[in-house]
C-alpha cells in the first residue's frame, strides 16, 4: 500500500505540473489575443499575459473548493487594489510616497474586511500596477483596468483548468478527491 501510494506521488505531481504549465499558457494567449486591442502597447500587452499567468498559477489547485478559494482571495486583492490605484492615479502620477502609501493600504484595507489572505497579494498587485503606471505616465490611470482584466482572465483559466485537473483526476480514481493542494505560497501579481 505505501509503495502504491509513493508511486502515485510522482504522477500527480507531473500531472499538476503539466495542468499548470498548459493553464499558464492559455490565459497568456487568451490575454494577449483578447486584449490586444485594448493593452496600450505590444509590451503592455505581454506584462498583461504575464500578470494573467500569475493569477493562474495562484489559483489552480487540485482541489476545486481550493482553487475557489484562491480564486476568491485573489479577486478580492486584485479589487482592492484595482480601486486604490484608479482613485491615486486618477488624480496623481506616480510618485513613490505614493506607491508606500498604496501599499500600506492595500495592507490594511484586508485585514480589516476579514480576508488576510488578500493582504499581501493586494500590496504586491499594487505594487506592480503603480510601478507600470510609472512607466507609461501619460496614461497610467488605464494601468488598473487593464490589470484587472487581465487578472480575471487568468482567474478564470486557473478555475477552470482546476476543474478539469479534478474531473481526470476523479475518474482515474473512481470517484475520490484528490491530495495534491498545489502551491502553498502566494506567487506575487
Amino acid at each position: 500500500m505505501k509503495a502504491d501510494l509513493l508511486k502515485a506521488a510522482p504522477v500527480k505531481t507531473l500531472s499538476y505540473a503539466v495542468t499548470v504549465g498548459l493553464a499558464s499558457l492559455l490565459s497568456y494567449w487568451l490575454t494577449i489575443t483578447i486584449m490586444s486591442d485594448v493593452h496600450l502597447s505590444h509590451e503592455d500587452g505581454r506584462l498583461g499575459g504575464m500578470c494573467a499567468v500569475i493569477a493562474t498559477i495562484f489559483v489552480l489547485r487540485a482541489s476545486r473548493q481550493k482553487s475557489l478559494h484562491a480564486a476568491f482571495a485573489r479577486v478580492s486583492a486584485t479589487l482592492v487594489s484595482f480601486a486604490l490605484c484608479l482613485a491615486y492615479l486618477a488624480i496623481w502620477p506616480f510618485h513613490p510616497w505614493g506607491l508606500a502609501l498604496l501599499v500600506a493600504i492595500s495592507v490594511l484595507i484586508p485585514g480589516l474586511i476579514g480576508q488576510p489572505d488578500a493582504e499581501v497579494t493586494a500590496a504586491i498587485s499594487t505594487t506592480v500596477i503603480m510601478v507600470v503606471a510609472s512607466l507609461s505616465p501619460q496614461e497610467a490611470w488605464k494601468e488598473p483596468i487593464l490589470r484587472l482584466a487581465d487578472t480575471i482572465i487568468g482567474v478564470a483559466a486557473g478555475i477552470a483548468a482546476a476543474i478539469l485537473l479534478n474531473e481526470i483526476g476523479r475518474g482515474r480514481r473512481g470517484g475520490r478527491s484528490s491530495q495534491h493542494d498545489g502551491p502553498q505560497a502566494d506567487p506575487p501579481g
